[in-house]
């Protein structure tokens, strides 16, 4: 399974280890599936968590971030971005997840805001999952899936 994660689950993910996005994270270290990543999108990603509101509810620092994305780009498969598909959202920074996920021939785009992507998506033919019907279908033990 190839998926890309839009921001909004790194960002869930570093303010609580209670959720699915946490989990999901947690389970890329086991490589259960490949998770994709352009440059602008890491760049995007480093943005966005190091901004004070998303640091300080976790108690992160700008180290701690840093050293969280170096290990992240150990774990996922680069992509190169050679298909630009813009417009396709609102939100321009929505972008360059959606062009990550189209140039990395993604299997799913994953994200807490399926109603931006909804029509993008369903126009591209890219399936959007949010991190808890991704662990459900891909990384649940059997028992739990039940």
């Amino acid at each position: 399974m190839r998926v890309v994660f839009h921001t909004n689950i790194l960002v869930s993910a570093a303010r609580s280890s209670r959720g699915a996005s946490f989990a999901v994270l947690h389970s890329l270290r086991q490589r259960s599936f490949v998770a994709l990543a352009s440059v602008p999108l890491m760049l995007e990603y480093e943005s966005v968590l190091k901004r004070p509101e998303h640091l300080s509810p976790g108690q992160r620092t700008l180290t701690m971030t840093d050293v969280f994305l170096d290990a992240m780009c150990s774990l996922v498969e680069p992509v190169h971005l050679h298909y630009l598909w813009r417009p396709q959202t609102r939100d321009a920074a929505d972008e360059m997840v959606l062009e990550t996920a189209l140039n990395g021939r993604a299997d799913a785009l994953i994200t807490l805001n399926t109603a931006d992507f909804a029509a993008p998506a369903r126009h591209l033919g890219l399936p959007l999952l949010t991190p808890g019907a991704f662990y459900m279908r891909h990384l649940a033990p059997p028992t739990a899936k039940e």
